[in-house]
């Protein structure tokens, strides 16, 4: 089983470490470096400062935990997502942004690879789950757009990643696709109308 997590910041990094129970290879892609500031909402600790996202997550996970994990500290590109795509039996979208979120979801169409967005508000009032089938990425309001530093958010972006989590198990072991909506009042699963 090989679950590929795209882009491992507050969302990304948070939902790998609640599947390292899954007997999957972890597989991490993320160009950008580990910050001071990103050790309040992301899963790492202060000596990864520095280092690159993907590349410090591989190596939490396996030495703390046991995992089995691969990184590729680069940006997803439409030269590349075939190749770091390539034998996924899931994608798992954590990325910011929206160009990022249509390359993986054009690549998920195209190869018939299930996957799973997660995404949070700008305003940080409420997250998403949502399968690909049911999910068109927004715009962002401002490019580049800070969603998820300084722990402002960090209560929600705990419920999305565990949500998004769960969505990653019940795939795997028993083939389900659930949707939720998560705010922090509730975390509502999302009847499939289809």
């Amino acid at each position: 089983m090989r679950i590929v997590f795209c882009g491992v910041g507050a969302i990304g990094s948070t939902t790998a470490l609640l599947c390292r129970n899954l007997d999957a290879t972890q597989v991490f892609i993320d160009f950008d470096r580990v910050e001071s500031k990103n050790l309040l909402s992301q899963a790492y600790v202060k000596p990864s400062v520095g280092k690159n996202k993907a590349e410090a997550l591989k190596l939490q996970l396996h030495n703390l935990h046991g995992v089995k994990a691969e990184s590729f500290g680069v940006r997803l590109t439409r030269d590349n997502v075939e190749a770091l795509c390539k034998g996924a039996d899931l994608l798992v979208d954590a990325f910011d942004n929206q160009d990022s979120r249509q390359l993986l979801s054009e690549h998920a169409r195209r190869t018939g690879t299930p996957l799973v967005h997660g995404a949070v508000s700008a305003d940080g009032m409420f997250g998403l789950v949502r399968w690909d089938e049911r999910f068109t990425p927004d715009a962002e309001d401002t490019q580049g757009q800070a969603t998820c530093e300084g722990g402002e958010h960090l209560p929600l972006l705990g419920l999305l990643a565990a949500t998004l989590a769960r969505a990653v198990q019940d795939f795997l072991k028993h083939g389900v696709k659930r949707d939720a909506f998560v705010n922090l009042s509730s975390v509502t699963p999302v009847v499939d109308p289809g």
